[in-house]
């Protein structure tokens, strides 16, 4: 099958978005599958960057990456962007449409039906919910979006849900709600992130806990958390893989960390390359993911640490939220605990810190969860919403 995968944004990106992408397509084009990744190009460097050694992915001649010029203004960037997304849509239409950008999604489901190419639309929230909850989130409650655009933002949703191809969500929560919103749809497919296959962190049996965490340092995410957690269990160390150097969540969490007294204890890496978190998260004894509780975090979230941290076979400890028990059962694959409970959270880390049968038996469990959640596994689930795309048509 041919695909055209559109995401408007620079590329190869650092962020977890352009992982999942590039993985998504390299693992569609590994079963078979024809992809191109239309993208804008690399911007800031010297030279593009190859998007197969930027993300540490074996080369494929069947994943191509074609790219779409950007323009100095943004406004201009973007219909520029949607333009020629339809163009090559249009001129391909034996492919099937790949995107993950609900207003290309939108845009592309305004051509005449006759005419329309074959769209696949991902969804990772529902717009005006998560545009709604967001600004309160960044602790920006000036940038609430107005009525009219939350008007918008649903009448986007609704065209996409009623109009496309085919559909997929992270969540069965997140295809619930959508159902629920706009009426049911039969063939929605869900597939939840992935991450590749890894060999098992190394024993650490006589190393001091270390508890780890990897990710962005969003508010939403937890790590703040993380940091309160950790200065109430003093023997437990502490380690967070990620946070850039020049964006206020990094000092956010810096001044956090000196302000419980645990900035002595507590090791934050930086940016590192994706395919060096596996050997990062090596160093822990124990993984943490928590999430605070929000729409987008209960819901709306399927996130790369998750399936990334099952392959270590080292125990888990998460919150207690709806799409995270889509993946994992407590006391059987890890502990979950309440969100924003930095107290439950602390006596979670003792607790595997220092009951190591406990903490084997919830590691191996895990890790027995991790081929279901390859790229690979996510590719195979998607193919039934490509072949429901082809067959719609």
């Amino acid at each position: 099958m041919t695909v055209l995968y559109f995401a408007d944004t620079r590329f190869p990106i650092e962020r977890a978005n352009g992982v999942q992408t590039m993985a998504t397509c390299q693992a569609l084009a590994t079963r078979g599958h024809d992809v191109t990744l239309v993208t804008r190009p690399d911007t800031g460097i010297a030279a593009p960057r190859d998007p197969f050694a930027f993300y540490g992915l074996a080369p494929t001649s069947m994943l191509t990456w074609r790219t779409i010029p950007a323009r100095t203004d943004r406004r201009a960037s973007r219909v520029a962007f949607l333009v020629g997304a339809l163009a090559i849509a249009l001129g391909h239409r034996e492919a099937v449409v790949y995107t993950r950008d609900l207003g290309l999604a939108a845009f592309l489901a305004r051509v005449p039906a006759a005419r329309r190419p074959r769209l696949v639309y991902e969804s990772h929230g529902i717009a005006p919910v998560v545009s709604a909850e967001l600004p309160t989130l960044l602790g920006q409650p000036a940038l609430a979006p107005s009525a009219a655009k939350l008007r918008r933002l649903d009448r986007r949703e609704r065209r996409v849900w009623t109009r496309a191809a085919g559909y997929v969500t992270i969540t069965h929560a997140l295809a619930g709600d959508l159902a629920a919103r706009y009426g049911p749809r039969p063939d929605v497919v869900v597939a939840p992130d992935g991450a590749a296959e890894a060999p098992a962190a190394p024993a650490t049996r006589d190393a001091a806990p270390v508890a780890a965490y990897a990710g962005h340092l969003y508010p939403w995410k937890g790590a703040d958390v993380f940091v309160r957690a950790l200065a109430q269990a003093p023997d437990v160390r502490g380690l967070i893989v990620g946070g850039h150097p020049a964006e206020r969540d990094r000092a956010r969490i810096d001044a956090l960390a000196a302000a419980v007294g645990v900035a002595g204890r507590l090791e934050m890496t930086g940016l590192v390359p994706s395919s060096d978190v596996g050997t990062h998260l090596a160093r822990a004894t124990v993984l943490v993911l928590p999430n605070v509780a929000t729409t987008i975090s209960d819901r709306y979230t399927s996130p790369l640490k998750l399936f990334e941290y099952l392959w270590t076979g080292l125990p888990i400890v998460a919150s207690d939220l709806a799409a995270i028990r889509e993946v994992l059962t407590d006391g059987l694959t890890a502990l979950l605990d309440p969100p924003d409970a930095a107290g439950a959270l602390a006596q979670a880390l003792v607790r595997v810190s220092t009951d190591r049968t406990l903490a084997s038996t919830l590691g191996a469990a895990a890790r027995a969860l991790a081929p279901r959640f390859t790229w690979h596994a996510r590719a195979a689930r998607l193919e039934a919403a490509l072949v429901g795309a082809t067959a719609a048509s």
